[in-house]
């Protein structure tokens, strides 16, 4: 610009350049900003009328807090997989706001909403909810709701017209023995479930029995815990008919249920034909050695089994037991029990027994010039870094490179195991030696 030419007065009527471009949501949330700016503005003095302007933009201000927070909403119920709201105090009066929001929610797959004291009103309202089988929901937790045998009773007609959920979490309630019935009832009848935890109820021996005639007719449940109930050994004795018969379930944990040897007879029963199961957990029952024994032998009678562990590690053994364990091993490799002692092991022998499973490995590595990953892989046919935790212990056992005993075994797949039961070696190759 030539430094002669005037300059042009600047004038209030100058037209202001307009804004770049945004999207809606920023759009909402500079309106409503500048709701709050003007009013700031404003000198003290003003008319009634402009008092009432002021009104207006706080109306404004507050409507479009309002629709900025409902647009939020819209936006996370395609993206929000994941709903935890469990120990909030929702109680029976916010569980009809929580379904609602339900209805129109088609993207929500897992939802806690455990101790919450839903109680009957509660269960009546997820029930009526469920029976519509039109949410996504796959995993539903439930637990500590102070739920009674009527709440059984909704979800036994819930559940039994409602096949979409996968997993149904329902422990640390007050299910009694009548509770168990209808339970029993809705087993019998679904084909949806895969898991199902009713660990910490009531139930005693009618319940258990009851439980038991729904899964012998059940052919889609994979896991069930049981544990801290009280079962007793006449339960025991349907869950071993289950046993015989079923062939879908892989784990079931019957943990503090009072079964004694006499149950355990029965259970061994059906271990003898099973060939589904590959996890069983006793802990906490009053079980002596000859039980293990009978549990151990029976998994020896059956050929075809695919049990991979057993918890007993309350039960004090011999090492008779450990020589009758490692025959049964030599037939079934995946097979490991956990046990509480050996009668009369020194603490020496004990301590050859741990030695560090990836220090011997790692020292096998090294004197054979290759890495710890390679020897992993070398264990799986396919060369990948990851086998099921049943067919990784298999080749441990079999393995004769770094020759292992199934305590060094059971340490391995503690550090390699995820949660959906696979061991993973992968990150071994950010490990620093």
């Amino acid at each position: 610009m030539d430094n002669d030419e005037p300059l042009e007065p600047e004038t209030k009527d100058e037209p202001e350049t307009e804004p770049a471009a945004q999207n809606s949501d920023e759009t909402f949330y500079c309106e409503a900003e500048a709701s709050v700016a003007g009013e700031k503005e404003k000198p003290g003095g003003e008319s009634s009328e402009t008092d009432l302007e002021i009104e207006d933009t706080e109306k404004l201000f507050t409507t479009g807090q309002r629709e900025l927070y409902l647009e939020a909403c819209k936006l996370s119920n395609t993206s929000v997989v994941t709903l935890e709201l469990a120990d909030n105090c929702i109680m029976e009066e916010g569980t009809l706001s929580l379904v609602q929001m339900l209805q129109e929610n088609y993207y929500l797959q897992d939802l806690n909403i455990s101790n919450n004291d839903l109680g009957l009103k509660g269960a009546s309202t997820i029930s009526e909810f469920l029976q519509r089988n039109t949410s996504s929901l796959l995993n539903l937790q439930l637990s500590g709701n102070n739920f009674k045998d009527k709440a059984a009773e909704l979800f036994c007609q819930a559940f039994s017209a409602n096949y979409r959920i996968k997993t149904l979490d329902l422990s640390h309630n007050e299910f009694s023995d009548k509770g168990g019935e209808h339970l029993g009832q809705m087993l019998a009848l679904n084909i949806g479930l895969q898991s199902l935890d009713l660990s910490w109820n009531h139930f005693h021996t009618r319940g258990a029995v009851a439980l038991c005639n729904g899964l012998r007719a059940n052919v889609t449940l994979q896991k069930l815990d049981l544990s801290m109930n009280g079962f007793g050994n006449e339960g025991a004795t349907a869950l071993g008919e289950v046993l015989r018969l079923n062939n879908s379930l892989v784990y079931i944990d019957v943990s503090s249920n009072d079964i004694s040897n006499e149950g355990v007879i029965k259970i061994s029963k059906g271990l003898e034909f099973n060939e589904s199961l590959k996890v069983l957990k006793l802990f906490l029952n009053p079980v002596s050695m000859d039980g293990a024994t009978l549990l151990i032998l029976s998994i020896k009678r059956n050929p075809k089994s695919k049990m991979e562990e057993i918890d007993i590690s309350n039960v004090l053994v011999s090492e008779q037991f450990v020589k009758i364990l490692d025959g049964v091993c030599a037939i079934h490799p995946q097979l490991d029990v956990t046990y509480k002692a050996v009668q009369g092991f020194s603490a020496k022998k004990e301590l050859l027994l741990w030695t560090n499973p990836m220090k011997l490995i790692q020292s096998y590595a090294d004197q054979h010039q290759i890495t710890v990953i390679d020897f992993f892989k070398s264990l799986n046919p396919n060369g990948r870094m990851m086998m099921s935790v049943g067919d990784f212990r298999k080749a441990m056992i079999q393995q004769d490179k770094v020759p292992m005993n199934p305590y060094q075994v059971r340490e391995l797949i503690k550090k390699l195991a995820e949660k959906t039961g696979m061991v993973n070696f992968s990150f071994l190759k950010t490990e620093k030696r």
